[in-house]
């Protein structure tokens, strides 16, 4: 009996560590059994462990009071030795059924462990019987007052059973070891055994959630669902930590569920902008993947709230533009454009115009001669010297008008450019930049010398060799169209040389 009580002992205590399950008794009814042993202290001498069991049924009146009742079997036995004179036998036992109504105090409700304290009052049906297993005096059953009083402990196992082990003690009248004396005949008890408990009551938690049934009616949360809005925080965190609301599941309404503000971000989920950067929360992660936590993720001088709403910059990149002056130094230092890294569409990146050439980003002519910085550069004239802007290096292209590129020759029976066609065709790149709005054919010339088909293919070969150069160099395709036209539109008699040398040609038919 000893070991069967330790076992259980041992369990409960395991157990408890293992699921720590805390619950309350109260509005809760509760059958339980016990299993044990006792020990009869009477008139007799001798001490003998007898074995003994009991039902229980109670109810918790409150939080910490429970009030039932107990009904089981003891046998209960002595030895006297040596023999009384005026007695026969030597031995006694009783076959007893005691019953009665007992109240609990409990220490801690609510807990796993709950240790209490019991005491009540009723009465015990008893036979005697000798060592030969007479009855004595007769085979009639006896009564006697019942006091229980004792204490003992519950372990929850589970939200419905505890182990409970316990240690009494039965207070009954002087008679019932036959044997009248001064003082009322006693038996302590030592029992386990378990609970199970029906029910529910406001104070429990069946969900475990850290609020109890009564709390959950009162804010309309489900008490057998500890997270009731599916945001991946219990109902209890959320009311008693965090602050949030258990019915909804994105509390400050910024697109990201409490669970992921606390757990994934960090985030406030009672703030839809933690950071303050003009952005909510939900915004920041999910969309533009800057960090809610930091005001300015790229770390660029400009508010993410800003960059996105206001200038259209990318939060992630310093840079936005790619022209190597940060958004902030573009925005705050130079007041260019930080999406456009040629804010004044001079050809030239806002980035090369400060650090490079000291010309102003702001100004497509830095030194206002009439030649934008770009053009000068690739001239190799100085953008910051007006002087050398002048249009003596350039054609002078006309609406409506035809220019001959003198001095663009090509290879004989071949669209390669000879050599000293650069210069020319560098000076109608000039005119074309300085003119950005014109638009010109590229028109082929040959004499007639060959066949008419042969002449109209070179033409046009050569004119397109000359659209492919002045695109090389960054003129839009969108103002050359190329043109062959062989040996029609002579502008010189083919009966010569001289006169052949000028009917292989290249002009520019100008529009808008």
């Amino acid at each position: 009996m000893r070991t069967f009580v330790l076992s259980l002992l041992v369990l409960s205590l395991m157990t408890v560590s293992e699921r720590a399950l805390a619950q309350n008794t109260e509005g809760r009814w509760s059958l339980g059994f016990r299993g044990g042993a006792n020990m009869w202290v009477n008139d007799f001498n001798k001490r003998i462990v007898g074995p003994g069991g009991e039902l229980m049924l109670r109810y918790g009146v409150a939080r910490i009071f429970s009030l039932g009742l107990i009904a089981g079997y003891e046998e209960l036995k002595s030895q006297q030795r040596p023999q009384f004179a005026n007695l026969s036998y030597n031995y006694l036992k009783l076959h007893a059924v005691p019953a009665a109504l007992i109240g609990w105090f409990h220490f801690a409700p609510g807990k796993t462990f709950n240790p209490y304290f019991y005491f009540g009052a009723g009465g015990m049906f008893y036979k005697r019987l000798d060592g030969d297993k007479n009855y004595i005096v007769k085979d009639e059953i006896r009564p006697t007052i019942l006091v229980p009083v004792g204490v003992g402990f519950e372990a929850f196992t589970s939200r419905r059973v505890s182990i409970a082990l316990d240690l009494g003690y039965r207070i009954v009248d002087d008679l019932t070891d036959n044997w009248k004396h001064n003082l009322p005949d006693t038996y302590p008890t030592a029992k386990a055994g378990l609970n199970f408990y029906f029910g529910r009551s406001d104070s429990d938690d069946d969900d475990s959630d850290g609020l109890t049934n009564g709390e959950e009616r009162q804010l309309g949360t489900d008490p057998r669902n500890p997270d009731t809005d599916g945001d991946g925080l219990k109902d209890g965190e959320e009311v008693k930590r965090y602050r949030t609301n258990p019915l909804k599941a994105d509390t400050d309404g910024d697109g990201l569920g409490d669970g992921e503000e606390v757990r994934t971000y960090m985030a406030d989920p009672l703030n839809p902008d933690t950071d303050g950067d003009g952005l909510n929360d939900g915004d920041e992660a999910l969309k533009r993947k800057t960090d809610p936590l930091k005001v300015d993720t790229d770390g660029d001088g400009v508010s993410d709230g800003d960059e996105v709403l206001k200038f259209k910059s990318d939060p992630l990149k310093v840079d936005t533009d790619g022209d190597i002056l940060t958004d902030w130094d573009e925005l705050k230092v130079y007041h260019t454009d930080p999406i456009n890294p040629d804010t004044d569409g001079d050809g030239l990146s806002d980035g090369e115009e400060v650090k490079k050439n000291h010309t102003d980003p702001l100004k497509a002519d830095t030194d206002g001669g009439g030649v934008n910085d770009g053009i000068e550069v690739k001239r190799g004239t100085n953008p910051l010297d007006p002087k050398d802007d002048g249009p003596k290096e350039s054609l002078i292209l006309e609406k409506g008008k035809s220019v001959i590129l003198q001095g663009v020759n090509f290879a004989t029976g071949s669209a390669m450019l000879t050599k000293g066609s650069e210069r020319v065709l560098e000076r109608a790149y000039v005119a074309l930049i300085l003119n950005p709005t014109l638009k010109v054919e590229i028109v082929g010339y040959t004499d007639n010398v060959g066949r008419p088909d042969y002449n109209n293919r070179l033409s046009l070969k050569r004119a397109e060799a000359v659209e492919r150069y002045l695109m090389d160099r960054g003129i839009a395709g969108s103002r050359l169209t190329a043109v062959g036209r062989g040996m029609r539109e002579p502008i010189a008699p083919n009966t010569r040389a001289k006169g052949r040398a000028m009917n292989r040609r290249i002009e520019f038919h100008v529009s808008e």
